[in-house]
């Protein structure tokens, strides 16, 4: 439509409204007017085509409510007369071509409840006087083309949808103190508490894996939308529209049937798809370094179809603005379909908002590809803070003697407490000791690229001067060995299924540590004291200072001994030769700790030394390996279960390397899916009679005072912390040790 149509309209409708007007003059007062009768609403011009810039003269409508010019092709500014409207409550300039300076005057309009400029050419700065609008609604302002400027304070307390995206203001919203005004927010469920972590389960239910509670994400889709549900702290926006599918939401949500082999498989059951763009944004996040980790795994397609006619999943990852991956394909990444991969990222939140966006630049298709094949794909993604911005927020009381919970080897572990009420572990190095300087480095390399839930996790860190600090997650429930055979008023009563639960969930971390990570690593310190207890008694690994990546080619370890009498395999204490089955032997040993309740001690009788393995190994030889359960247990433990699991131990305890079985296999023994083999037992102890009523005696409770006055406990000198080794348990071992010598 030319611009002297839209005129001439514009000046038809003028007339007859006019005419109107002069007929309601003559026959009622002006203060006698009913506005509702005489309402004009001009919905007929949306989508018309329309040229030529908007008219001063709509003022003059004095009844006008609604004024709706969406998606046409007007030009010019927004007159500064509109801003005398004394009805109008609703105005829609969407999608046209007006540029310029939104008028400080419409800020006049005290009647307006809906201003919606969006997708213009328009720019400037916003005029504070639209903070007068004390009853707006919806405001949607969007691509302002012009320099950083202050949003101004809104006076509406019923405010309903902001949409602010991709604009260059710079404070923040009274409603939410860190929300980004950059981003398209709902301010219908706001609240000003700030928040430090993001969880979701893309396209599933909500969900608790570990100490992470995940978010429903099970909003149907459409072609274009942006969602944010009551009470969350984040929202997704998609675009695209799937040729050949129409709008079904299933397309969006999608659904696997077969159980994925990862270790939190729930995540991977669902996913969210868009055929074009999916965008994920936090809100009301502190500001700070974040470490993003990305939950993928291709579900739609299956191992026997043929590529050539469905097309690949080709798409760009961003992560505030800022591209991640190029043309990241989710079947090459994981090395095959229905597998998992999480790929983590670290990234800085300064405007209190997080924006993941996964796009599709349409390779990967030469024809319109089949419905879901194509576009971003993602089945969870969490996103914690880390770095110094949570130890400024830590309050440890100046690390005060009272909110100490234990001594490490690095130094004190004080107890915390952040703004939001969260319960940290500040773990402090102490300026004495060089070798732990080197440990501390190695803790913050190894815990900060491992993510998984039988790992602690690491807040952040901070290296300033000479003071180094580490922020973990506060484990409620301290560590293993202070739940088996620490203080009594300290001891948890631990039924057969959580003993049970203890040794799977450790035998997972260090499967994930050994096979699954991207580093592959060897703890070499595994004990009861570094299996740490959530509040739910899941275990998790701590204590990283002595991990080593595993090289195959260098498996010799030329440099100092480090590790625990009592948990060290013989062939790296002997020979210096450390692969990830020295993190097996070490993990037998704890579970056999947590079958008997009994520390690795040992006892030094008449120049004898017996340890909890030798027992083991000697009860096993006799068929009477029952005698090694916890007594605590009473008769409520599945006797099969309890036997099974010490034949792992022992299986993992052997002296050859090559015996012992990977982690993975170790997990799918304890849960009944792989046979235990039947190997030939190490010990020579059952044929000495003495020795054997000596071992009974003391792992029974019955040794004689003067024994017991000689035990060495490798669990009880060490202190029972959140999260520390301690120096006293780091011995360096010496050739001439006859300790190795009675261990092959």
């Amino acid at each position: 439509m030319s611009c002297y149509r839209l005129k001439l309209l514009i000046a038809s409708t003028l007339m007859i409204c006019l005419a109107a007007f002069a007929v309601e003059a003559a026959q009622l007062p002006d203060d006698e007017g009913d506005p509702i009768t005489n309402t004009f609403t001009l919905q007929s011009w949306k989508r018309q085509s329309l040229q030529g810039t908007l008219p001063p003269d709509f003022v003059r409508l004095r009844y006008l409510q609604n004024l709706d010019l969406t998606l046409n092709y007007l030009d010019g500014t927004i007159p500064s007369q509109w801003g005398s409207m004394a009805n109008i409550r609703y105005i829609s300039l969407l999608g046209n071509r007006l540029n310029g300076s939104i008028p400080k005057e419409i800020g006049n309009i005290s009647t307006l409840e809906s201003f919606v400029v969006e997708f213009n050419q328009l720019s400037g700065e916003l005029p504070e006087e639209l903070g007068n609008l004390s009853r707006l609604q919806r405001l949607r302002i969007t691509d302002l083309n012009g320099t950083e400027s202050l949003f101004p304070q809104l006076s509406s307390n019923n405010m309903e949808t902001l949409d602010l995206s991709y604009n260059d203001f710079t404070n923040e919203d009274a409603q939410c103190q860190n929300s980004n005004k950059n981003v398209y927010v709902l301010l219908s469920s706001n609240s000003s508490t700030s928040q430090h972590s993001l969880s979701i389960n893309c396209g599933g239910k909500e969900d608790t894996i570990g100490s992470t509670h995940y978010d429903s994400d099970t909003m149907e889709a459409k072609a274009a939308y942006y969602y944010r549900g009551d009470g969350y702290y984040w929202a997704y926006s998609s675009t695209g529209h799937f040729m050949d599918n129409g709008e079904t939401a299933e397309i969006y949500l999608i659904s696997n049937t077969s159980t994925l082999p990862a270790e939190t498989p729930r995540l991977y059951l669902t996913a969210r798809g868009s055929p074009i763009s999916l965008t994920y944004y936090g809100f009301c996040l502190v500001n700070g370094t974040y470490i993003v980790n990305l939950h993928f795994a291709e579900i739609v397609f299956t191992a026997g179809q043929n590529y050539s006619s469905l097309g690949r999943r080709y798409f760009d990852v961003y992560i505030q603005g800022k591209l991640e991956l190029k043309d990241f394909n989710i079947e090459d990444a994981a090395g095959g379909v229905g597998k998992p991969i999480v790929i983590n990222f670290t990234t800085t939140v300064t405007g209190s908002t997080l924006e993941i966006r996964f796009q599709w630049a349409g390779r990967g298709t030469t024809a319109i590809p089949y419905k879901g094949v194509y576009g971003p794909l993602i089945s969870a993604i969490t996103a914690e803070i880390t770095g110094s911005s949570v130890l400024n927020q830590a309050s440890t009381d100046n690390f005060s003697e009272a909110n100490k919970i234990g001594e490490g080897g690095f130094g004190p572990v004080h107890k915390g407490v952040l703004p939001d009420g969260r319960v940290i572990a500040v773990k402090q190095l102490s300026n004495k000791s060089k070798q732990g300087n080197r440990e501390f480095l190695n803790e913050i390399g190894m815990i900060s690229a491992l993510q998984h839930p039988h790992l602690v996790k690491l807040y952040g860190c901070c290296i300033e001067g000479n003071q180094l600090l580490l922020v973990y997650e506060y484990m409620e429930n301290n560590s293993l060995a202070r739940a088996l055979f620490g203080p009594e008023e300290h001891q948890l009563k631990l039924d057969w299924r959580t003993r049970h639960l203890l040794c799977v969930g450790i035998a997972r971390g260090l499967a994930f540590l050994h096979e699954e990570s991207r580093l592959k690593v060897v703890h070499r310190d595994i004990k009861a004291t570094n299996v740490l207890l959530d509040k739910n008694l899941n275990p998790k690994i701590s204590d990283f200072g002595l991990a080593k990546l595993d090289e195959e080619e260098d498996t010799h370890i030329s440099t100092r001994f480090a590790g625990t009498y009592g948990y060290m395999a013989p062939e790296y204490a002997m020979h210096g030769y450390l692969t990830e089955k020295a993190d097996v032997y070490s993990f037998g040993i704890v579970a056999l700790e947590i079958v008997s309740g009994r520390s690795n001690t040992i006892n030094k009788l008449k120049g004898e030394c017996l340890y909890l393995l030798s027992w083991a190994q000697a009860l096993k030889e006799r068929g009477t390996l029952t005698d090694l359960i916890d007594p605590r247990l009473g008769p409520d433990f599945n006797k099969n279960e309890v036997v099974m699991m010490i034949d792992v131990a022992l299986l993992c305890t052997n002296a050859s390397p090559s015996v012992r079985p990977p982690m993975s296999s170790v997990v799918r023994m304890l849960e009944g899916d792989e046979a235990v083999p039947v190997v030939v037992p190490d010990s020579s102890a059952s044929n000495d009679d003495a020795k054997l009523e000596a071992m009974r005696r003391h792992f029974m409770g019955h040794g004689e005072r003067e024994e017991e006055r000689n035990i060495e406990s490798f669990a009880s000198d060490v202190p029972l912390t959140a999260s520390s080794s301690s120096s006293k348990d780091l011995y360096p071992v010496t050739w001439g040790s006859d300790y190795w010598q009675k261990r092959i």
